[in-house]
């Protein structure tokens, strides 16, 4: 017959050894040595079964001099499901909005122990990603999108009647490269192809005269700021900024999740810039100047966590590439199309001598600025 020893009776249960304490106690005329000795225990063991509890005590600490307050954990638990953000995203989030440094460990407990689920997107059998992101060159593949700035559904309704009030630009022209993330961005008050091909052309004479020297390709959607889902245009286009070895790939209709990268910027600028800068701006100037300080800040010192970024900047992703482009790149001036259009004209005539075609303006949804291409 085999015997189990209090220890490994203590394995099974607790509250069971502690009873076999108190059954050998008993027996030996409540002698706190010589049932010790007889289970194989301690004294103190043996005084902690018949005197305290049969439960286990607990483990948890009296004081916690470091724990945060319970209003500080329940304002993370509230900005993570507010935002969507997991833990270490949300700690970039709270020391750059509200200057509060947590480290991405604490707040990731304290998403666990409130049990805050993750939103997850389950992947499609056999998707792949949009890239090769370890084999991908800076400055070769680029993202490029408009953004309407007044949206009642994206800003606060103070941030908008401001904007509104004071006539600030209206939109936003993006493009991003999908190596680094780095962004050259331009503003304008209507939207029109005019502005769309000026605003190509402007960021691939950049990117020449700074050694870019690979094939750029880019793709948009089929705004009509752009070939407006025309094969005509689109042709026109191609050949004509062909000259700066530029190739326009405009995404399949109802295929915005091939513009991910550019779609999720967009939501930045309304956080990081719009809602805290806007209202500080009452001349478009002024609106200028702290857009480009956004562009500067996005470029420089905003860490990224996209694949193939690893938390690093657009600046160090593009040091750690050991480009032969010119770090000067990334010092791309903030520009608003209108004030360019007004002082060098369209673009068009860049390539009129090459290609040859008159080109006229024509009015689209109220914009005096919409400039149509018919070769003759």
């Amino acid at each position: 017959m085999n015997i189990i020893s209090y220890h490994e009776l203590r394995k099974i249960s607790p509250q069971k050894a502690r009873e076999l304490v108190r059954k050998v106690f008993e027996s030996n005329n409540k002698n706190v040595s010589k049932t010790a000795k007889i289970l194989g225990v301690s004294r103190h063991t043996v005084r902690r079964a018949v005197y305290g509890p049969l439960e286990d005590k607990s483990k948890k600490p009296k004081s916690s001099p470091k724990k945060l307050s319970s209003e500080l954990e329940n304002f993370i638990v509230e900005e993570s499901k507010k935002t969507g953000f997991r833990y270490r995203r949300l700690s970039f989030y709270l020391l750059r909005k509200y200057g509060i440094k947590i480290s991405e460990n604490t707040i990731k407990s304290i998403l666990r122990r409130n049990s805050v689920a993750r939103k997850t997107k389950r992947t499609k059998k056999g998707e792949r990603s949009l890239y090769d992101y370890e084999t991908l060159i800076p400055f070769s593949e680029f993202q490029l999108d408009t953004k309407h700035l007044l949206d009642k559904e994206s800003l606060p309704k103070e941030v908008y009647e401001h904007m509104k009030r004071y006539n600030l630009p209206c939109y936003e022209w993006n493009i991003i490269d999908v190596a680094t993330r780095t962004r050259f961005t331009a503003y304008s008050y209507e939207l029109s192809s005019a502005f769309g091909f000026m605003f190509i052309s402007l960021v691939a004479l950049w990117l020449r005269t700074h050694n870019v020297r690979n094939i750029i390709k880019i793709r948009l959607d089929n705004g009509a700021e752009f070939c407006g889902g025309s094969e005509r245009k689109l042709k026109q286009w191609n050949e004509m900024l062909s000259f700066l070895g530029v190739e326009l790939n405009p995404i399949p209709p109802k295929a915005k999740h091939l513009m991910g990268i550019i779609e999720n910027s967009h939501r930045a600028d309304d956080e990081y810039f719009l809602m805290i800068h806007a209202e500080r701006c009452k001349t478009k100037d002024e609106f200028i100047q702290r857009a480009q300080k956004w562009q500067d800040t996005w470029n420089f010192f905003r860490p990224h966590n996209g694949k193939g970024m690893n938390g690093r900047t657009p600046f160090e992703k593009f040091i750690a590439s050991k480009s032969l482009v010119s770090s000067h790149i990334f010092q791309f001036p903030t520009l608003l199309l209108e004030d360019i259009m007004k002082k060098v004209g369209t673009f068009y005539s860049l390539f009129c001598n090459k290609f040859g075609g008159k080109y006229v303006f024509t009015t689209y949804r109220g914009s005096k600025w919409q400039k149509l291409g018919s070769g003759r």
